[in-house]
């Protein structure tokens, strides 16, 4: 008798500010081979012990169990090229970003994924300097704060 396993799928994800919109969005498309996907995305975050719960649709019986934390509000581009999916977001308020999610394959190990990320960082001129390590809603908790 065989055993299937199951595992969660694994990426590598890098996010970066964009200096130059249309100029990452047209590599993009050349290194996809399509105009990309327009995705309107609304994310809404609630207040947990642990962690973070964000839900794409709002869900008012959350907000008020939980507290609304916030809202992220993003225009985003979809490109994929190779096992990448290249996100261009346009976020309400806050600017023009990029994320690389590198969908690992089985065996591939976290380390390809970063240098697929780095090779594909470089195609798109995306600069060591521009890379963030928070979320979206991070960035504007923050310049609420200021």
């Amino acid at each position: 008798m065989s055993q299937i396993q199951t595992a969660m799928p694994s990426n590598v994800e890098i996010k970066a500010r964009v200096r130059d919109m249309e100029g990452l969005k047209k590599v993009a498309a050349t290194l996809s081979g399509s105009d990309g996907e327009l995705l309107q995305q609304e994310d809404t975050f609630f207040y947990c012990r642990n962690g973070r719960l964000k839900l794409r649709v709002r869900k008012f019986m959350l907000g008020r169990a939980l507290g609304l934390q916030g809202t992220v509000k993003k225009d985003r581009w979809l490109y994929i090229v190779g096992q990448t999916r290249v996100h261009v977001d346009q976020v309400h308020g806050l600017g023009d970003f990029m994320e690389l999610e590198v969908m690992l394959k089985d065996g591939q190990t976290a380390k390809e994924g970063l240098l697929i990320a780095k090779d594909l960082m470089e195609k798109l001129g995306v600069q060591e300097n521009d890379l963030l390590d928070c979320a979206y809603m991070d960035l504007i908790l923050q310049q609420d704060r200021k």
